[in-house]
């Protein structure tokens, strides 16, 4: 039994186990908290609120239909497992102005434990008349446009077939969590879509995230410091950027990033398909190891492969010191499929700490 599979099978018993002979769960439907016609931000956040002061299992219920929702920040500690079930659409202000709080989160869930968010349903951001005025490539004091869904502290959860759609920005941002699964889950952006990442991770331990799909305008899954033990297997990625470690560098107390696998994922007509981006002359001395990046299909990826440590994009850092990131112990395993550039496979290292133990056991590439 490989690794990957023993890793889903624990994830899935570790969380389901909490359950097991549990009592039905209590539902708490946003309608009996007055959701309405309009904004359903305030009867969510009493519904939620219930249910995480209930002692029995408990579902907070948005049903099918379409539902309007400024902004909400729904926060634990819950009692026993907590649901948050969509079976409907729920749908942002197209308006960046109409935000009532602008610190950049649409959706927000922080500190819950045995917690799913499940449903079939859609959270549509809204985005286009934000990608038009998103000018952050050139604009350091640019205003920040909201992420989706971003989980903070979360412990022992599932996110499973659910949609996030044209988030004005980052679509789902995960942070300093523990073991937590998405599953079956879709990200859709157009491909022109700015800075519309499609699931950034940092600081977190134990993240699986399978037999999803992921279409976007930048990185399909962008992973950040102090990652340990991330788990990528069976996604489809296209449009978009491919998957990235990084870019990392510019903070001194980032931390390593250690143990990341991807594996049977197909990337389609996207910009990368596995990259690896430090900044140069920048402060941060850490170390990514531990990489293994088996099975992937490559359908006219223009970077099928890429390791860049000269990462400066819109020429907004200088090249004249080198990165001090160390890549080291990484597997490039059965990598097959055709690109859209002559040059399969790119490993631009640190002149001052260059790449040691890069093994491509077998990489088949058509250009």
């Amino acid at each position: 039994m490989e690794l990957n599979f023993i890793v889903t099978i624990i994830f899935f018993f570790s969380f389901w186990g909490y359950n097991v002979n549990s009592e039905e769960p209590v539902i708490f439907d946003i309608r009996k908290y007055g959701a309405g016609s309009g904004d359903i931000s305030q009867a969510l956040l009493d519904a939620w609120t219930a249910a995480c002061n209930s002692t029995t299992p408990s579902v907070v219920l948005i049903p099918p239909g379409t539902w309007h929702l400024s902004q909400v920040k729904l926060v634990g500690p819950n009692k026993a497992p907590l649901e948050l079930q969509v079976q409907g659409t729920v749908q942002a202000d197209p308006d960046l102005n109409k935000l009532p709080n602008k610190d950049g989160q649409w959706i927000t869930i922080n500190y819950v434990d045995y917690f799913t968010l499940s449903g079939g349903g859609v959270f549509d951001g809204q985005g286009l008349k934000a990608w038009k005025q998103n000018d952050c490539g050139t604009n350091p004091n640019c205003a920040k446009t909201p992420i989706n869904l971003s989980f903070n502290f979360i412990k022992n959860s599932m996110i499973r077939d659910m949609t996030s759609k044209d988030s004005k920005n980052w679509h789902v941002n995960c942070i300093s969590s523990k073991n937590v699964t998405f599953l079956r889950f879709t990200i859709s952006a157009p491909g022109d879509s700015i800075n519309t990442d499609g699931i950034h991770l940092a600081r977190d331990t134990m993240i699986n995230i399978t037999d999803s799909v992921i279409g976007t305008g930048d990185d399909c899954i962008s992973i950040g410091d102090d990652m340990k033990d991330l788990y990528i297997q069976n996604v489809i990625c296209g449009p978009g950027h491919g998957i990235s470690i990084g870019s990392l560098g510019k903070n001194v107390a980032e931390k390593d990033v250690q143990g990341i696998y991807v594996r049977n994922c197909t990337f389609k007509g996207t910009d990368n398909g596995v990259r690896i981006k430090t900044w140069p002359s920048a402060p941060a001395q850490l170390q990514i190891s531990d990489l293994h990046f088996d099975d992937l299909i490559m359908d006219n990826v223009k970077n099928p492969v890429i390791f860049d440590q000269e990462y400066c994009p819109y020429n907004l850092c200088k090249l004249d010191k080198p990165s001090l990131i160390k890549i080291s112990k990484v597997t490039l395993k059965n990598i097959r499929g055709t690109s859209a550039t002559p040059e399969v496979m790119s490993f631009l290292c640190s002149g001052a700490k260059p790449c040691e133990n890069i093994h491509p056991c077998s990489v088949c590439l058509i250009s």
